[in-house]
C-alpha cells in the first residue's frame, strides 16, 4: 500500500508538472510574440490605422493621427526618408569639417568660400535642378514606376523597385538584408535630425562647433549646462545672448542670420 501510494504520489506530482508546464509555455510565447512588436511606448496600443504598418521603424508613434489617411502616410514616409538621409549627410559634413579645419565655424562656413565665379548663378541652376528632382520624385510617390526611365540617356532604366528605394546605380551594392538595413536607416536618420537641430542650437547659445561645445561641457560638467545657459523662473527669465551675428556678407550681399525665433527663448 506504501508503495502504491508512492507511486500515486509521484504521478500526481508529475500530472501537476505536466499541467503546470502548459500554462508556463504559454505565458512564453505571449511574451515572445509581444516582444516581436517593438513599440515607442512599452505597453500602449497601436493606433487603429497603424495595426498593420509595414513601414520601416513603424513603432505606433502618431498621437495626433497625421498618418490615418494612407495616401498621406506614403507622403509622411518619404519626407521623413528624405529629411532623414540629408540629416545624416549635414551631420556627418560638419563634425568631418570641424575634424579637418576646427577653426572654422560650421554656421558661418560657407560665406568663406571664395568661388571663382557669381553666386546667383548657382543658386538660380540649384533651384531649377532641384525642383525638376523633387518633382519626379513627386510624381514616383504617386505613380510607383513611372519615373524609372531615364530622360536623358534612354537607354538605362531603373529595374523595378519599391518607391524610395531605386536601388539600381544608386545602390550597386546591398551589404545585407535590405528590410534591416531600411529599419537601420530611418533610425540613424531620426537620430540625425536630432543631432542637427543640437548643432543648430548648440551653435546659436555658444557660438562653437559641436565637438569643440561638448569639450566646453566635459571640462565642467555642472557648470555648462543648458540650466546654465538659461533659467526661467516665476515672473524673470534669463536667455541666453545670440551668438550668431545678425547678418553675413557674401559677394556684396547681405544675408540674414541671426538666431531662429530668439524672441521665443528660452
Amino acid at each position: 500500500m506504501q508503495a502504491l501510494s508512492a507511486k500515486t504520489a509521484v504521478a500526481g506530482t508529475r500530472v501537476v508538472a505536466k499541467a503546470g508546464a502548459a500554462p508556463r509555455a504559454a505565458r512564453a510565447g505571449v511574451v515572445v510574440r509581444a516582444a516581436a512588436r517593438a513599440n515607442w511606448l512599452p505597453g500602449s496600443d497601436f493606433p487603429a490605422h497603424l495595426e498593420n504598418c509595414k513601414l520601416p521603424g513603424c513603432y505606433g508613434f502618431d498621437p495626433l493621427g497625421l498618418g490615418a489617411d494612407p495616401e498621406r502616410l506614403k507622403w509622411f514616409a518619404e519626407a521623413e526618408r528624405v529629411h532623414a538621409r540629408w540629416a545624416m549627410l549635414g551631420v556627418a559634413g560638419i563634425l568631418l569639417q570641424e575634424l579637418t579645419k576646427p577653426d572654422v565655424f560650421w554656421y558661418t562656413a560657407p560665406t568663406q568660400i571664395d568661388l571663382p565665379f557669381d553666386i546667383t548663378g548657382l543658386l538660380a541652376f540649384e533651384l531649377f535642378v532641384m525642383h525638376w528632382v523633387e518633382s519626379r520624385r513627386g510624381y514616383d510617390i504617386k505613380n510607383p514606376g513611372s519615373m524609372d526611365q531615364d530622360p536623358i540617356f534612354s537607354n538605362f532604366k531603373l529595374p523595378a523597385h519599391e518607391p524610395g528605394y531605386p536601388g539600381g546605380i544608386f545602390a550597386p551594392f546591398v551589404p545585407g538584408s535590405l528590410e534591416e538595413l531600411k529599419v537601420k536607416e530611418i533610425k540613424n536618420g531620426r537620430l540625425a535630425m536630432l543631432a542637427f537641430i543640437g548643432f543648430v542650437m548648440g551653435a546659436q547659445v555658444t557660438g562653437l562647433n559641436p565637438l569643440a561645445a561638448l569639450s566646453q561641457h566635459l571640462a565642467d560638467p555642472l557648470g555648462t549646462t543648458i540650466f546654465s545657459k538659461a533659467v526661467v523662473v516665476p515672473g524673470q527669465a534669463v536667455v541666453p545672448p545670440c551668438a550668431i551675428p545678425e547678418t553675413v556678407t557674401f559677394q556684396g550681399v547681405t544675408i540674414p542670420a541671426g538666431c531662429f525665433l530668439h524672441s521665443l527663448w528660452p
